[in-house]
């Protein structure tokens, strides 16, 4: 079992950065991959970026791209998001989830789920 607490979300201005936490009970990820994912109201749940435990490798989606970077550190078993050039329309509920085997954008395929954080961006 694998249990993921978020942190990190808050109200930021337009233009303005935020850093998201992921804290992981599992001691060990080797075989994982971690995503984020962000939920809007009313809308459905969208990939963000996702990172390759063993490797580090990174993958984003596009409207993230270029703002928003993905990261891991081991030794706290804590997957982190770094925001910036936030826009409004960043605006959602935020969610860290876990999966065995290589990494995904589709949310069907990941096994654990965090409980989300609010990202509120203002205009």
């Amino acid at each position: 079992q694998v249990q993921l607490v978020e942190s990190g979300g808050g109200l930021v201005q337009a233009g303005g950065s935020l850093k998201l936490s992921c804290a992981a009970s599992r001691r060990t990820f080797s075989n994982y991959a971690m995503g984020w994912f962000r939920q809007a109201p009313g809308k459905q749940r969208d990939f963000v970026a996702a990172i390759t435990w063993s490797d580090g490798g990174t993958y984003y989606a596009d409207s993230t791209k270029g703002r928003f970077t993905i990261s891991r550190d081991n030794a706290k078993n804590t997957v982190y998001l770094q925001m910036n050039s936030l826009k409004p329309e960043d605006t959602a509920v935020y969610y860290c989830a876990a999966k065995l085997g290589p990494w995904s954008s589709r949310d069907q395929t990941y096994n654990y789920w965090g409980q989300g954080t609010q990202v509120t961006v203002s205009s």
